[in-house]
């Protein structure tokens, strides 16, 4: 930020230090994603303007016109150019690999096959449609789809020349699979990442998600919507930039300042909070500007808090990506009902448009609170969200106005426990096998189901896995912090004992609901083999080759 904000007072003067201080978020080493483009361009749209775009666009770049109808694609040349007339496009990929391919009424072609050239991709795309064929929020690096807006077509004319070479960009995020919460034995459970990421990189592949790195461009939505820590940043990591945070706010009450309010920012709304913002706000709102205020999120909120701040804000923008936005308002929804169960006030979290506050300069602030906490934390934090989470709210909790045990939150927060109808639970363990994050665990020896609540993310797939439909959710936070992490029993029965040997295996209700379900089943009419399901799987097979039973060599 290079508008200088005032410093009339000393809080003014503390935050004109603070903000001097040299940046020290070292960053960890991120992978790099490079695109190699040689140029080649297609335009679709209407024919003529297509080609007096081309024109315009000059010889340098190799370009293929293609002419959407519902006729069977037939190419030509004009003026140079190979046109492709026909077909109805469908269009993926990313600079320097672009596929099209068309709709005909002979089946699928694609559009390079159509112009006398199989197998090779596009590298830019000009989409002249009135509606963009390609959905994304957020569209991916080398399409231009100006959709009549004759700015957007000519800053689009002015790139697509400088879209030839190899371009690098870092890898955004990281990706740990061990403690994703997408699915488990062929059920779906969180999509929450999936439903957050702007640019349709993330898609589903069975239990996991996987993340295209080439249509990433770092919105960060994903990680402030995953649970488990699963999705984290990658520049910078959380760690490193909380860090920097806490030096942040300890040069501000180092040189004077208290209970600054934190206003979180990027690029996009940089100089309305300098020029605009900056000299009817108080002195003491810090300006932070971040590479994407999607990828700060509720834990880092929080230790902003526990750090000292009264309140964090986050500035969003018009045209900020639709689906990052109700990220953030979803995230501070959750984040205000942990916050009012101690007693703080729910605007000690708040997101707001940069148009709406640059319209009421001197009064956007007004609904902040006035104080934060009396004892700043002092300590570091890990680079773990769950462990970060629980930090700042255990420092919060200590410190809180008006703490209550439990709070109600609303339907999609992370934080919870699970309710069990133990007169339909038969302890199958069902839920122990899918669960990501061992919040669910079996008894051992014993027919027990055990839960402990800080390790749930309330992502369903328990609720979704359970055959008798026992389970139920319910968001919630316990502040208690040893009850929170103790396991405690949801259910249990007495072992249903081998009626051969006696081994302990199972237990009643499962036998029973077993037995129900194959009343019918022609392999267990009679006496013996209904026996034989209450035996060990020892005894059951012992009793199957005495008897010659079915299955049985001979038999």
């Amino acid at each position: 930020m290079t508008h200088e904000l005032p410093a009339t007072s000393s809080a003014g003067r503390a935050r004109a230090q603070a903000l001097q201080m040299p940046v020290s978020i070292e960053g960890q080493p991120t992978s790099i994603v490079t695109y190699k483009s040689s140029g080649r361009l297609v335009i679709v749209g209407e024919e003529d303007l297509a080609l007096s775009l081309a024109r315009r666009l000059g010889e340098a770049i190799p370009c293929t016109v293609l002419v959407p109808s519902a006729a069977r694609p037939e190419p030509g040349t004009r003026e140079g150019r190979v046109v492709v007339r026909g077909g109805r496009p469908e269009i993926e990929g990313r600079l320097g690999r672009f596929t099209v391919n068309l709709e005909t009424p002979d089946g699928t072609v694609s559009l390079s096959e159509a112009a006398g050239n199989p197998g090779s991709f596009f590298d830019l795309v000009l989409d002249l449609s009135p509606v963009p064929l390609m959905t994304h929020e957020v569209p991916p690096v080398g399409y231009y789809a100006p959709a009549g807006d004759d700015a957007k077509l000519e800053k689009a004319l002015a790139e697509i020349p400088e879209m030839s070479g190899e371009f690098e960009k870092p890898k955004y995020f990281n990706y740990n699979p061990d403690i994703c919460a997408h699915g488990g034995s062929g059920i779906v459970g969180c999509t929450r990442c999936i439903d957050a990421c702007p640019t349709l990189a993330i898609t589903s592949i069975g239990e996991k998600v996987s993340v295209d790195p080439y249509l990433c461009q770092g919105a960060g939505s994903c990680v402030a919507a995953c649970p488990s820590g699963a999705m984290s940043y990658a520049f910078p990591a959380v760690s490193d930039l909380l860090a920097h945070l806490k030096l942040f706010l300890g040069a501000f009450r180092d040189a004077g300042g208290e209970s600054p309010v934190v206003l979180i920012h990027d690029a996009w709304s940089s100089k309305t909070v300098a020029e605009t913002l900056g000299p009817e706000m108080p002195e003491d709102v810090l300006p932070l500007e971040v590479e994407e205020v999607g990828s700060v999120g509720l834990d880092t909120w929080l230790a902003l808090l526990a750090y000292g701040a009264r309140a964090v804000v986050v500035v969003v923008t018009d045209t900020a990506p639709r689906r990052m936005v109700t990220e953030i308002e979803a995230q501070v929804l959750f984040g205000r009902g942990i916050l009012e169960g101690m007693g703080f006030p729910p605007e000690s979290l708040t997101v707001i448009s940069s148009a709406s506050a640059a319209a009421d300069p001197a009064g956007w602030w007004g609904a902040l609170p006035a104080a934060g906490i009396a004892k700043p934390a002092r300590f570091a934090l890990p680079d773990d969200k769950r462990a970060i989470l629980r930090l700042a709210i255990e420092h919060l909790h200590r410190h809180a106005p008006a703490p209550r045990k439990t709070t109600e939150l609303p339907a999609g927060a992370p934080f919870g426990e699970i309710k069990v109808d133990k007169n339909a639970c038969t302890l199958c363990m069902g839920c122990v096998s899918v669960c990501p994050v061992a919040a669910l665990d079996a008894g051992g020896d014993l027919p027990q189901l055990k839960f402990t609540e800080w390790n749930c993310v309330q992502c369903g797939l328990c609720e979704k896995a359970c055959p008798e439909d026992a389970i139920t959710l319910h968001t919630r936070f316990l502040y208690d912090a040893e009850l929170r992490q103790q396991p405690r029993i949801l259910n249990e029965e007495q072992p249903f004992c081998c009626v051969a040997c006696g081994k302990p295996f199972g237990t009643r209700s499962l036998l029973e609901s077993m037995l129900k379900k194959l009343e019918g089943h022609w392999m267990f009419q009679d006496e013996a083999s209904r026996r034989r399901l209450q035996m060990c799987e020892h005894c059951r097979v012992k009793d199957m080759f005495k008897s010659g039973g079915p299955g049985v060599p001979g038999a």
